[in-house]
């Protein structure tokens, strides 16, 4: 028996009717013992539950450096390696962001930071 091209296979399904497409299927599961609209449906399913789980990455907003501002710059130089003028621009100009696109755990981490300095801080 000649092997078919994926073309003509997929030619041949859309000369086929539901009904047709319905018996090829029975005859594929009970042929190979596989239900080929599971194998479909699992990349769909797998993308929904990695949509579910959430942003892997965020972003650290400094929304308000509070009563002490400079506690806020400190920490600020200290987690992006800033220089004093520009440590003191971004705190400034809140709401700004701090750190982009890590991990959420790390984010975490920096939220408490700069929130023991007296900060207002939102994950985004």
């Amino acid at each position: 028996m000649a092997k078919i091209k994926p073309e003509e296979f997929i030619e041949s399904l859309k000369e086929m009717t539901i009904l047709e497409i319905k018996e090829l299927i029975d005859a594929m599961k009970e042929e190979f013992g596989i239900d080929p609209s599971a194998v479909a449906a699992a990349p769909a399913q797998a993308e929904e539950e990695a949509a579910d789980e959430g942003p892997k990455e965020v972003d650290v907003v400094v929304t308000s450096p509070g009563q002490s501002k400079v506690k806020v710059i400190k920490v600020v130089r200290e987690l992006t390696g800033l220089g004093l003028i520009d440590a003191k621009k971004l705190v400034d100009a809140s709401p700004a962001k701090v750190k982009e696109k890590i991990k959420e755990s790390e984010a975490k981490e920096i939220k408490e930071k700069l929130e023991e300095a007296g900060a207002t801080v939102e994950l985004k």
